[in-house]
């Protein structure tokens, strides 16, 4: 397993950045209700806050299928690792300018967590682009 990720180094930040994935989706699908409570949200958006836990669903369970399942790992996997790294970027520049800009849903709830973390998974998606450079795009 090790191999197909070109070292222990790229191998855990795919985990980890998948783990943190993992995580903010189970509260967007399972705690709901805190996740809301947590940042401000009218509890009348969690259909929307549930749809965006989908979208997480789906990309951990395509992780975990070029983990465990794919026969070649990462190889040809340049569209689902690229697609990540769009979304990283577009959530970031669009959570900074929502808060920094437009100034729209900003309350005294609110933290640099949505900010922060889109950037922090861009930056690891950007590595594992990079690092696996040689495996995701081979067609």
């Amino acid at each position: 397993m090790i191999e197909k990720f070109n070292g222990i180094i790229y191998l855990a930040i795919y985990v980890i950045h998948f783990g943190i994935l993992a995580f903010y989706s189970a509260q967007l699908l399972v705690g709901t209700r805190q996740f809301m409570d947590k940042f401000g949200i009218d509890h009348t958006a969690a259909f929307m806050v549930r749809f965006l836990g989908a979208f997480f669903l789906a990309w951990i369970l395509m992780a975990l299928y070029i983990l465990f399942v794919r026969p070649n790992g990462v190889e040809g996997t340049w569209s689902f690792f690229n697609l990540i790294f769009i979304t990283h970027l577009l959530v970031t520049i669009t959570n900074y300018y929502s808060k920094n800009i437009s100034k729209l849903g900003v309350t005294d709830k609110f933290t640099g967590e949505g900010i922060i973390v889109p950037f922090i998974l861009l930056i690891m998606s950007a590595i594992l682009c990079y690092g696996l450079s040689d495996k995701i795009y081979l067609t």
